[in-house]
């Protein structure tokens, strides 16, 4: 249980990082005397981690089986882990790193919720998460950059603890219905030579975002429309 607890909260983390929760934008505006009153702009709807949490627990995977909320105190577990992991790692080439570092920094007043589904049958687990923040430059800015940067680090290692993983990452062109998509196959060589394959896919509407990610030995990229189905019951 406590190394399922484990991966939950590292996938999540990992997926915040393709979801490009990182970094932060100042926004500011000015109005010419001469030009007519603007139509005020509207904010962005607002999220709470129980709001988040109350539409995952509406979601149901590929075999109709409900998917469990995981904690708040287990995502935080897991964030407070990759921050620990990035630490300590050295990872090559270095720009995959300052992306790494970059994306772990969850923003002031984001709210976020997670939910996963083991299956038994093929030995993979589903997670999907879900990210509010207040202003959505954040969120498309950073998901620009996730995307531009998969081609810089298509191939990299991390080395922590005296052991090294190999990953390659294979972009995928899914859409889903947000305003920006993306998606990832990514392949890691574990230092017993097993490999894990973990399928992404993000999307991006406003200031909302959820990724959604299938992982174990023998995943492929025909589960992305699966995975497409839990990102836009997300986006709504």
């Amino acid at each position: 249980m406590k190394k399922t607890t484990a991966l939950i909260g590292l996938l999540f983390a990992a997926s915040m990082a393709l979801v490009g929760c990182g970094g932060s934008t100042n926004a500011g505006s000015s109005a010419a005397p001469s030009t007519p009153t603007p139509t005020p702009t509207l904010s962005p709807k607002t999220y709470t981690n129980e709001e988040l949490a109350s539409i995952i627990a509406g979601l149901k995977d590929e075999q109709g089986k409900p998917l469990t909320v995981v904690p708040a105190a287990q995502i935080d577990q897991g964030l407070m882990a990759e921050k620990q992991l990035l630490q300590s790692a050295v990872i090559t080439p270095p720009a995959c790193a300052a992306v790494a570092n970059t994306n772990a920094q969850v923003p002031d007043g984001a709210t976020y919720a997670a939910g996963q589904s083991l299956s038994a049958a093929d030995k993979s687990a589903t997670v999907i998460t879900a990210l509010a923040v207040k202003d959505p430059a954040v969120l498309s800015g950073q998901t620009k950059k996730s995307t531009d940067a998969l081609s810089q680090c298509s191939t990299f290692t991390i080395e922590a603890a005296g052991q090294k993983i190999t990953t390659q990452i294979q972009p995928l062109t899914e859409k889903t219905n947000g305003d920006q998509s993306m998606g990832a196959l990514m392949t890691q060589v574990l230092p017993s030579g097993q490999k894990q394959i973990t399928l992404t896919v993000t999307g991006v509407k406003g200031n909302l975002g959820a990724t959604a990610i299938k992982t174990g030995a023998a995943v492929t990229a025909d589960s992305a429309a699966e995975l497409v189905k839990l990102v836009n019951a997300v986006l709504g």
